[in-house]
């Protein structure tokens, strides 16, 4: 209890950054231009998240994972100091501080992941597994906290500060954590000597940057069938190719393969993926939706966003106390899938006439999905290993939903602009339309309502047609969840009256 206030700060930066970020999306694109980069300042952190979250697990074994903890922090911190003063024009041309802010979320990633797998390791090594379990309830009570109050803390500094203090912000936060930690965190001594599979950890981090690539160039910077795409999509085929072996001699692989030989694991693995598609694809956009479109301020559209937060909040703690009541659970990631399925639909319908209530309403319906799918798919993955795989088939489970999220706004990213572009060219003509879109880089709320209104009007049904468009993409992955989800095996909970230690071949294929 000494330590948790620390950890739960350390665990609150890390989800609260992309939260503020989101809402004060539209004014960083209004000063720094590159409108088209939109989606890589949130791809940049949750890459840089993904890759390194695997290799700080390791690292911390090796090395002990107070020191790690901490050194993940100072970056974290290093990271979005930058990204406060991202803007100076280093790289030069009309979009380099956009670059630079991408490149410097990307470091402010590194760190988010060594802070969010240390966490619940360190939980792991001050806790038995009796107690376990209400401690990280605190810290999903902490994550949800960070969940709902990122938007309005978001929305506060664009409308009030400037957007750079949604970087500051962490610092102060930081520091705290950090002098806290450093104090009073006592871990005990481990002497195990782990050999860090760095070859493939290199080999997954090369396959995963060139797959995000193909999803965020393709048929935007590059035509699906440039040499660019190509070589990118044959980049990640032969890497991928070289890690399956590579995983299999390893001592310490990153990536257990013999996990995928269990179907339930499998099946929730593809589930997170596809959450992850959704989480971020919703806040990614749905701020700019209310910004440009609806008109709301940074601080309004804070709180609009606050629907989708609390009913995965409340929804989350229903289906787990009625989990543990019932010890059945195949039941929850069916409505899940179905709840995200209908609230991406609902989405896809808004248009310039969508006003802010009914937004809130469909997004609450999301919010709703995922909250019956977040907590559980964590549980199911952990209940059908057997106990000695507990730890890694959690942090793969995390791993996926983040890769997931990483696609998703790729993905997303690709169809924003194409679809941005078709709209102007429809509107406008291809030439107008061209204009228009080199213009809007630097295009936010208060430049959109000193427009002209012929211009203005199409300006903004060009990004509701295609933010709209954004979530048709959605509903063809969302629709998927609860077709997996009936192919789970639901295998008694450890710890009930049936319950026994699952064997692999109890939910092979």
């Amino acid at each position: 209890m000494v330590v948790l206030p620390g950890l739960m700060l350390a665990m609150i930066l890390a989800m609260l950054d992309n939260m503020i970020v989101g809402t004060a999306m539209p004014r960083i694109v209004g000063e720094l231009g590159g409108l088209q980069h939109l989606s890589w300042v949130v791809t940049a952190y949750v890459l840089g998240t993904t890759v390194s979250t695997p290799i700080w697990g390791k690292i911390g074994d090796l090395y002990g994972r107070k020191t790690i903890f901490l050194v993940s922090i100072v970056i974290f911190m290093i990271g979005s100091a930058l990204c406060g003063m991202a803007g100076s024009s280093v790289l030069g041309g009309p979009d380099g501080g956009m670059m630079e802010l991408i490149g410097f979320r990307a470091l402010q990633g590194l760190g988010a992941g060594g802070l969010m797998v240390n966490v619940m390791a360190i939980i792991g090594d001050l806790v038995p597994p009796r107690e376990r379990g209400q401690y990280q309830g605190i810290m999903a009570g902490a994550m949800s906290l960070a969940m709902i109050a990122g938007p309005l803390v978001g929305g506060f500094i664009t409308d009030h500060l400037d957007w750079r203090w949604a970087f500051y912000v962490n610092l102060p936060v930081g520091a705290i954590a950090l002098v806290l930690l450093a104090v009073k965190l006592h871990l005990p001594k481990h002497h195990n000597k782990v050999r860090i599979d760095w070859f493939g950890a290199i080999l997954l981090s090369i396959s995963i940057t060139a797959m995000v690539l193909v999803t965020t160039w393709g048929g935007n910077e590059y035509a699906w069938d440039s040499w660019q795409i190509l070589s990118l999509i044959g980049v990640a085929v032969v890497t991928l190719a070289i890690f399956i072996p590579v995983e299999r001699a390893a001592v310490e692989p990153i990536m257990p393969l013999q996990l995928f030989r269990n179907r339930n694991f499998t099946l929730i693995s593809a589930i997170g993926f596809l959450l992850g598609f959704a989480m971020f694809g919703a806040i990614n956009f749905l701020p700019l939706f209310q910004q440009m479109v609806q008109g709301d301020t940074a601080t309004n559209s804070g709180l609009l966003m606050l629907p989708m937060m609390a009913a995965a909040m409340v929804i989350s703690l229903f289906v787990g106390k009625a989990i543990t009541a019932t010890g059945r659970y195949k039941v929850y990631p069916l409505i899940g899938g179905v709840g995200m399925a209908l609230g991406m639909w609902l989405l896809s319908t808004m248009d310039v006439a969508t006003p802010s209530w009914q937004t809130g309403v469909f997004i609450a319906v999301l919010g709703a999905g995922m909250g019956f799918l977040m907590q559980t798919t964590m549980l199911i993955a952990q209940n059908s290993v057997e106990q000695k795989d507990l730890g890694v088939s959690s942090s793969a489970t995390t791993f996926f939903r983040s890769i997931g999220g990483s696609f998703g706004v790729s993905l997303f990213g690709a169809v924003f602009n194409n679809g941005f572009r078709d709209e102007l060219t429809g509107t406008f003509g291809a030439e107008a339309a061209e204009k228009i879109a080199k213009g809007g880089g630097r295009m936010d709320p208060a430049a959109l309502a000193q427009m002209p209104q012929g211009m203005r009007t199409g300006l903004v049904e060009a990004l509701a047609g295609s933010i709209s468009n954004v979530f048709w993409w959605a509903i063809l992955f969302a629709v998927v969840v609860p077709v997996l989800a009936a192919f789970v095996k639901e295998i008694p909970l450890r710890g009930g009256p049936a319950a026994q230690e699952p064997q692999p071949e109890a939910v092979a294929g």
